[in-house]
């Protein structure tokens, strides 16, 4: 950044100790002109059109009219697959949050003092976390068919790679205090950690892991656009067929899903803090 500081010189302040201080001029300009260099780049390698997006945005409002009002009749076809699809979110939010705290452990170098293992355990998050659900749900549907079984074990990926992810970096800010004076006496780690470590983490822990599976509830309605099972096959099948006030049914059931779940996580996250 030399070149710029030589382009636009700093100001130069005298204290009233006689001593002289410089400030350098505002980088803000030069973010802007990248940020705007980088947006132009964006709009040309994406063919984005604005005139186009004014102009079939109204297709938008005609297919929302045709959810409304929903086929109420259709509620008990949509009633399996919704509790299908939170059983679904549940068993892959709880395993894989389970299966996150030694996953933790390990990437957390002020627990585990290995670079070798610290390394490993981070990339095998880091893959995970670069893995979409999506993704991971039609390898899934592959290796293990078609059904809610490919969807769990989606969301359990996803799961143990979001809250390990959180976890690890976590612990590495905890007192170590107590930690490293039971290990002075004797102690050894996994009871020094079980001891003086969790009980810090254990609140975090138990939030991560709420907010995982709230958020699991919404990504698991699509999963079964690959097959993974849940309501997302049947929400695929009444757009392919422009069943419009059965989807709305659909969406309906969801929303209220979604929200009681997440007032019932917020409480209790409310509650952990």
């Amino acid at each position: 950044m030399r070149w710029y500081d030589k382009l636009f010189r700093p100001k130069r302040f005298t204290l009233t100790n006689g001593k002289i201080v410089s400030q350098k001029f505002t980088r803000a300009p030069l973010i802007l002109l990248l940020l705007f260099v980088v947006l132009i780049i964006s709009v040309v390698v994406t063919d984005f059109s604005l005139p186009t997006l004014f102009t079939n945005f109204t297709q938008f409002w005609i297919v929302f009219a045709d959810l409304f009002p929903p086929k109420w009749s259709y509620f008990p076809s949509v009633w399996q697959p919704l509790i299908d699809t939170i059983k679904m979110s549940f068993f892959g939010s709880f395993f894989g949050a389970l299966c996150a705290l030694p996953l933790a452990i390990l990437s957390a170098n002020n627990v585990t003092n290995s670079r070798v293992v610290n390394l490993v355990a981070r990339f095998v998050l880091t893959i995970m976390r670069t893995l979409p659900t999506l993704v991971a749900a039609l390898i899934a549907t592959y290796i293990f068919g078609l059904g809610t079984f490919a969807g769990t074990v989606a969301i359990f990926i996803f799961s143990m790679s979001f809250v390990g992810k959180q976890l690890f970096e976590y612990i590495e800010t905890v007192n170590m205090g107590a930690y490293e004076a039971l290990i002075a006496t004797g102690a050894n780690a996994p009871r020094s950690f079980v001891t003086t470590i969790f009980p810090q983490i254990l609140p975090t822990y138990l939030s991560t892991s709420l907010f995982a599976f709230e958020g699991n509830v919404r990504y698991a309605a699509i999963l079964g656009y690959v097959g993974a099972g849940g309501i997302g096959m049947i929400l695929n099948q009444k757009i392919g067929w422009r069943e419009f006030q059965s989807v709305g049914m659909i969406l309906v059931a969801l929303f209220v899903a979604v929200v009681l779940i997440e007032t019932l996580s917020q409480q209790l996250r409310k509650y952990l803090s």
